[in-house]
């Protein structure tokens, strides 16, 4: 981990990046210590955008900011590990949906449980309050996509 000093000589889009990147591995670090199913942060990124839903690879594709490759790619480790199911879309012989299996569903639960607790330590370190605030603000409308 970076020094304080170090951080905060970091502008706004690195700042932002040390910190997401901390998190990711404290984050991944955490479900490795407690699974026997390796899920890398790709794999956690698209089971949360299928989490109770079925969608479409396509809609998947559209809206996951990954290569399309390598979210087929992604799919299909995910089916290997017994996390997603792939179906066929009714009337439509082109098209597949993806959802979560009941191990997926287990899997993305329990997981979400551990990031609640990582959340928990940082309010415990900087504040309830200040996570608040930090969540509403990264939740504004920046009006700067490209």
């Amino acid at each position: 981990m970076s020094s304080n000093v170090e951080l905060q000589n970091l502008d706004l889009i690195d700042l932002l990046s040390e910190r997401h990147s901390l998190l990711r591995k404290i984050s991944e670090q955490a479900w490795n210590n407690q699974s026997d199913i390796y899920i890398s942060n790709s794999e956690w990124y698209i089971m949360a955008r299928i989490y109770k839903k079925r969608p479409t690879i396509s809609y998947v594709n559209k809206n996951v900011e990954i290569s399309r490759q390598a979210i087929h790619k992604f799919i299909k480790q995910l089916e290997a590990k017994g996390l997603i199911e792939i179906h066929n879309v009714e009337n439509n012989k082109k098209e597949k949906c993806v959802q979560l299996t009941a191990l997926g569903e287990a899997c993305y639960e329990k997981n979400e449980a551990l990031k609640a607790q990582l959340e928990q330590k940082v309010a415990e370190k900087i504040g309830a309050e200040q996570v608040k605030l930090l969540k509403d603000l990264l939740a504004l409308e920046w009006g700067i996509e490209s």
